[in-house]
């Protein structure tokens, strides 16, 4: 990893005249270097349990007294049917499978070494006790000899539960597992709690496996469709943003007169036909339908001030979404981001939850109460899954943060370079290379204060899920609102470090100093940051709404002529749900772009007032936007122009770590 000198001081740096894309330093190096410690932390964690066999017993599996399957064991003290030879039986095998645990996420029944998994479903002892002879594969306790499974008296309880059913081993786990998915219904049925009948969840579990092809082709559908309208927002943003706009202007007067004739309507009804009690009801109607007529005229009328008050800023958020969408002409690569994030993201989560399971059999052996073998961690070492979990979400933000740095940097990169014939190769590359080489410990930094938020959020979501019913009406309202607190402040948080790494990728600036500035350019231009959020955010959020609507119009299209199945809740559900995330995936990208422009914009305009040496950067549809504000600021007698005039640089230096 490359790192180059640290940057001029602060007294020449205010000196010298404000260039972009210039003086490149390292950032934040202390919390690269920490970063770097923690990660290291959570491989020696992933190491320490591998090293102490959890591996070797989380693959091949391992019985109830401690044996692991398809080797040979060691004889544990005081631990019956321990240190046995497993060479020929490399499977686990559960006599009850469906016994399932759900307050400890396990499976109450006694586990085995087996030769084979039976592949057919075996109705009675017999049918055991054959098996085991045609397949050497005994199904019954270690203690109990296959000619002894219908005439010993313990059978019921050292064999399986009848009748036993078929299964067939997991890949790479070695487990047997049932091959009727019916048999986990209870465990399904807890988690979907709105289903009561068997019968229901069947079907919705055989729908979905007969839907598989249309699940998946509507899924790409939603995909090509998120595409789509990213074009087709790049060259109607113009007229689909006053569209809009009209559209909530239109939609709050019709409700509001809808209200008003509702209330009229109600008030001339005749009265003399009802009873006293009737007459009590309906004058309570007639008086909540005068507050929400009266509540949704003072809405609308301020809805309408507010879009007179900012109808002229509207055209900046036009004219962002137009150079957006050039952007995207000239970075493509800016399109298939979602996937490479999407991609470090699972490998990651593989990673993780593949440790989070070494852990979970990791330690030594300890006998419970029913006799059986279980394996756990003793001393401080038991709190390492405390760390796993804190890296979870702090890597996680981190790969996060990585692309938006990496998105900042390209669009950076594009909007100040004058001529875009000399755009790098590859924009996005270079955006990489200079993330990798400066600005990693700024993105560890930022991360790091997103998990310090996140954290305290998640362990108030555990304590009143866990005191749900319990707590008294104060102390849970207190918890709703420390947690609707910290939502809040981490949605500030993530907003604010996303134009702080637009502001480190301009000046090369450590995350606080970024963040500083960012903050200052933001309350600068507060009624067009408002603008931008409202209606770009609105309109991105419609485009998502579309294309889950015409996906899952599709899917009903589709699923009309599908006759193998009667339920078509669960196909639909999973397919709305992931072309919303697909949309989600695209359109974040866009708005993350039109934001990052925004704050170019900003700076420009605060650098730079297009005289001779200290032209504007920006686009030629943002330049004529500045000219329409000129204009019309000289028409209205004030004199210059508020966007274009001089003021003191962003930043005092390009700070180093």
């Amino acid at each position: 990893m490359g790192c180059c000198s640290s940057a001029s001081s602060a007294a020449q740096s205010s000196k010298r005249e404000w260039k972009p894309l210039e003086d490149r330093s390292c950032t934040d190096i202390p919390w690269l270097l920490l970063f770097i410690l923690f990660c290291i932390g959570m491989g020696f964690i992933c190491g320490f349990s591998i090293a102490t066999g959890a591996a070797a017993r989380l693959v091949s599996g391992y019985d109830s007294y401690g044996n692991i399957c398809g080797q040979k064991n060691t004889k544990l003290e005081a631990i019956p049917n321990s240190g046995m030879d497993h060479t020929q039986r490399k499977y686990v095998f559960f006599l009850d499978p469906c016994n399932l645990d759900l307050i400890n996420r396990k499976i109450k029944s006694v586990a085995l070494c087996v030769a084979a998994c039976p592949r057919q479903e075996l109705k009675t002892l017999s049918d055991v006790q054959k098996f085991a002879e045609m397949n050497g594969s005994a199904l019954c306790s270690y203690n109990l000899k296959p000619s002894e499974y219908t005439t010993s008296s313990k059978s019921s309880v050292l064999c399986p539960k009848l009748p036993v059913p078929a299964s067939a081993p997991i890949p790479f786990f070695h487990r047997c597992a049932p091959v009727n998915i019916s048999c986990y219904a209870k465990f399904a049925e807890a988690l979907i709690t709105f289903v009561s009948d068997n019968s229901v969840l069947h079907r919705l579990i055989s729908g979905v496996m007969t839907s598989k092809e249309i699940i998946l082709g509507l899924c790409l559908l939603s995909l090509v469709l998120s595409m789509i309208l990213m074009v087709i927002i790049r060259y109607i943003s113009r007229v689909l943003v006053w569209i809009l706009t009209i559209l909530v202007i239109l939609g709050s007067l019709g409700g509001t007169g809808v209200l008003w004739w509702l209330y009229a309507k109600q008030r001339r009804s005749p009265k003399e036909t009802i009873t006293p009690e009737q007459l009590q009801i309906a004058e309570d109607n007639l008086r909540a339908l005068l507050i929400y007529a009266i509540s949704a005229t003072v809405f609308t009328v301020i809805l309408f001030l507010i879009m007179l008050v900012m109808r002229k800023r509207v055209a900046l958020t036009i004219a962002l979404f137009h150079v957006a969408g050039k952007v995207f002409i000239h970075l493509p690569l800016l399109v298939f981001q979602p996937f490479w994030t999407f991609f470090a993201l699972v490998l990651f989560w593989a990673y993780w939850i593949m440790t989070l399971l070494f852990l979970g059999t990791t330690g030594s052996p300890v006998q419970n109460e029913q006799g059986f073998v279980e394996f756990k961690i003793s001393g401080p070492l038991q709190y390492m899954w405390w760390y796993h979990v804190v890296g979870l979400i702090w890597i996680s933000e981190f790969i996060l943060a990585c692309q938006q740095m990496t998105v900042a940097g390209a669009v950076v990169t594009y909007y100040f370079t004058r001529d875009k014939r000399n755009l790098p190769f590859t924009p996005i590359l270079a955006s990489v290379n200079r993330l990798i080489r400066y600005h990693l410990g700024t993105v560890a930094k930022g991360s790091f204060i997103i998990t310090l938020v996140k954290i305290p959020r998640m362990i108030l979501m555990y304590i009143h899920s866990q005191l749900k019913g319990k707590e008294n009406a104060c102390a849970r309202c207190v918890l709703k609102s420390c947690i609707c607190c910290l939502w809040c402040l981490e949605k500030c948080l993530n907003y604010l470090n996303q134009n702080a790494y637009t502001a480190t990728a301009i000046n090369s600036t450590n995350f606080c100093t970024s963040a500083k500035d960012a903050f200052v350019i933001l309350v600068e231009n507060a009624l067009r940051v408002a603008t931008i959020n409202t209606v770009g955010d609105f309109m991105l959020f419609l485009g998502k709404v579309l294309i889950v609507c015409s996906t899952g119009l599709a899917g009903i299209m589709l699923l009309n002529y599908q006759q193998d199945y009667t339920v078509w809740v669960l196909p639909l559900i999973i397919v709305c749900l992931f072309a919303f995330l697909v949309a989600h995936c695209f359109l974040s990208i866009y708005e993350m772009v039109v934001d990052v422009l925004f704050l170019c914009f900003a700076i420009d305009t605060k650098y730079n007032d297009g005289s001779p040496g200290r032209e504007f950067y920006m686009d030629k549809v943002l330049m004529e936007f500045v000219e329409n504000s000129r204009k019309a600021m000289k028409e209205a007698g004030k004199g210059g122009v508020a966007d274009a005039r001089e003021l003191k640089p962003m930043a005092s230096g390009a700070s180093s770590a």
